[in-house]
C-alpha cells in the first residue's frame, strides 16, 4: 500500500506536509507512520514529513522560527495546501504558524476528529463526534470563519462587530454543547435500560477492545458470522455492534459487542464524548483485547489501551489477550505454542495467536471463551494493570 501518494498522481487529493516534534518521548514516531496513516484515511496525500528535536515546544510556533520558515519553502515547494501536526497545539500556536507560513495549519487531534465525523453513521456516534468537535472549536474561534471576515472595519474602528461575533459564536457553541449532552444523556440512559435488561437475563457480555485496525472487527464478524464494516485503515469501525455468539462447549450464548478502537494520544475530548460507546467496555464481564502481533509496536499499543481502559474504568474487567494477525508475522517470530499466558501488571492474562483472515485459532478462542464463561479470569486482588511482560514465547 502506497502511504505516500502524490499529489501530482491525483491533483484532486489535498497534499499535505506532516510535522512532529521530538522531545525525548518514548513513543515518538520519527518516520511519523502512524500520522501519515491518518493522514490518508482522512483523504489527504502525503507531500513529505519533517521531523526535528527539541526539548520543549516553541511557546509561539511550537517548532521555533528557523525551522517554521524551512517548513514553508518546503509547502511551497511540494504545492502543498495543508500542514499536519503530529502532536497538539494550542491555539495561539495554531495561529501564529498560519500567520508564518500561510496555509492551514491542523493537529492531531482535529485529524482524529475529522475522521471519526466522516466515519460516525448511527445518530448516537453522529452526537458523540458532534460533542467532541464542539469541544474543540470552543477554544479556537480565531480560526478563518467566512462569516467573521465580513465583518466590517475601517480607521477608527477598533475590533467591533468582530469581537460581538466571537462572543455570539461562543455563546451558540455553548448552548450547542448544551443540547447534545442532554441528547447524549438520553442515550446513555437507553443504554443502561439495555444493560438492566441483559442482567435480568443472564447474559454474559463480552466486549472487543484494542488498538486502532487491530482486527477487532474481522474477529467479531468471523466469530459470530456478521457482516459488520472491515477495512485495512485506522478507525473503520465507529459504532457499537452487539450480536449474540453461541459457545457450544459452554451450552450458551453470550453478547459479544465490538467497540471503537483506540490509539495513542486519544484527544481526552473524545474519550468524554464517546462514553456513552466505551461504556459497553467498561459494563462488560470480560475483554478481548484484540493486538496486531504483527506490529513491531504492539507492547506500546497495549500500553495505550490499558490508558484508556483506565480513563474510562474499564482497567479492572478481565480480558483475554487476542494477538491477531498470526498471518502477517515474520515466520521466524511466529510462537511455538499459539496459547498461553502474558502478564499485565502483576496478574497473569491468557493470551491467545489467531489470524482472524485465515481463520487459524479461532475454534481455540472459542473454546478458550467457553471456559471463561464458566470460570472468568482476571485479578484477584483487585489490581490495575500496568508493566508488561510475557510468558512463554516472546515476541521480538
Amino acid at each position: 500500500m502506497d502511504l505516500n501518494p502524490s499529489a501530482s498522481q491525483n491533483p484532486s487529493i489535498p497534499s499535505v506536509i506532516l510535522v512532529g516534534v521530538d522531545f525525548g518521548l518514548p513513543h515518538f514516531d520519527a518516520e511519523l507512520e502512524e500520522l501519515g496513516l491518518l493522514a490518508q484515511t482522512a483523504g489527504f496525500a502525503v507531500a513529505d514529513r519533517v521531523s526535528c528535536k527539541r526539548r520543549a515546544p516553541d511557546p509561539a510556533l511550537f517548532v521555533g522560527s528557523g525551522k517554521a520558515e524551512e517548513i514553508k519553502m518546503l509547502a511551497q515547494s511540494k504545492g502543498s495546501s495543508e500542514i499536519l501536526f503530529d502532536q497538539a497545539l494550542s491555539p495561539a500556536q495554531q495561529r501564529n504558524l498560519e500567520r508564518t507560513l500561510g496555509l492551514p495549519v491542523n493537529d492531531r487531534t482535529l485529524l482524529i476528529l475529522q475522521i471519526f465525523a466522516q466515519r460516525a453513521r448511527s445518530h448516537e456516534g453522529k452526537l458523540q463526534v458532534e460533542l467532541a468537535r464542539l469541544q474543540y472549536l470552543s477554544t479556537r474561534l480565531v480560526r478563518r470563519w467566512s462569516h467573521l471576515e465580513r465583518q466590517s472595519g475601517g480607521i477608527g474602528m477598533r475590533g467591533g462587530p468582530g469581537e460581538t461575533q466571537i462572543e455570539l459564536d461562543r455563546r451558540m457553541i455553548g448552548d450547542s454543547i448544551k443540547r447534545t449532552k442532554e441528547r447524549l444523556e438520553k442515550v446513555k440512559k437507553q443504554r443502561a435500560t439495555q444493560r438492566r435488561q441483559r442482567e435480568r437475563r443472564d447474559s454474559f457480555a463480552i466486549s472487543l477492545v484494542g488498538y486502532t485496525n487491530a482486527g477487532k472487527s474481522s474477529i467479531f464478524n468471523a466469530l459470530v458470522k456478521a457482516r459488520a464494516y472491515a477495512a485495512d485503515q485506522l478507525f473503520a469501525t465507529l459504532d457499537t455492534t452487539t450480536r449474540q455468539l453461541y459457545l457450544g462447549e459452554a451450552g450458551r450464548s453470550v453478547s459479544l459487542s465490538d467497540t471503537v478502537g483506540f490509539i495513542r494520544d486519544l484527544p481526552h475530548g473524545l474519550v468524554d464524548a464517546f462514553a456513552a460507546t466505551l461504556q459497553e467496555a467498561a459494563d462488560a464481564d470480560l475483554l478481548l483485547h484484540v493486538v496486531d502481533a504483527s506490529n513491531p509496536s504492539h507492547l506500546e499499543q497495549i500500553a495505550s489501551v490499558l490508558g484508556v481502559l483506565k480513563d474510562i474504568g474499564a482497567d479492572r474487567v478481565p480480558q483475554i489477550l487476542v494477538f491477531n494477525k498470526l498471518d502477517a508475522m515474520d515466520p521466524a517470530a511466529v510462537p511455538r505454542v499459539l496459547e498461553d499466558v502474558m502478564e499485565l501488571g502483576g496478574e497473569l492474562v491468557p493470551r491467545i495467536f489467531v489470524s482472524a483472515r485465515t481463520g487459524d485459532g479461532l475454534p481455540a478462542l472459542r473454546a478458550l471463551l467457553a471456559r471463561q464463561v464458566v470460570v472468568p479470569v482476571g485479578p484477584e486482588d483487585g489490581s490495575t494493570p500496568g508493566e508488561i511482560s510475557v510468558i512463554g514465547d516472546v515476541l521480538p
